[in-house]
């Protein structure tokens, strides 16, 4: 189960998100991939491609550049 800590709003803006982005964005499929195979609950991997979006996005904000799927 998610945690109730934080930002409810927040959480409730990254949930649709991050799930079109565990189907779809391979910086962060990739990450999907690894947590199963791991053995993590979905909820966690949720959470974890949740706030795996928030750093991509501030990283993009900040450096001012489009976003990379190349970027290492």
């Amino acid at each position: 189960m998610m945690s109730k800590t934080g930002r409810s709003k927040l959480r409730k803006a990254f949930f649709m998100p991050a799930l079109v982005a565990l189907r779809y964005n391979p910086i962060i499929k990739t990450m999907n991939v690894r947590l199963t195979a791991a053995g993590k609950p979905k909820m966690l991997i949720v959470g974890a491609a949740m706030r795996k979006l928030v750093h991509l996005i501030y990283g993009v904000l900040k450096n001012g550049e489009p976003f990379d799927v190349n970027f290492t």
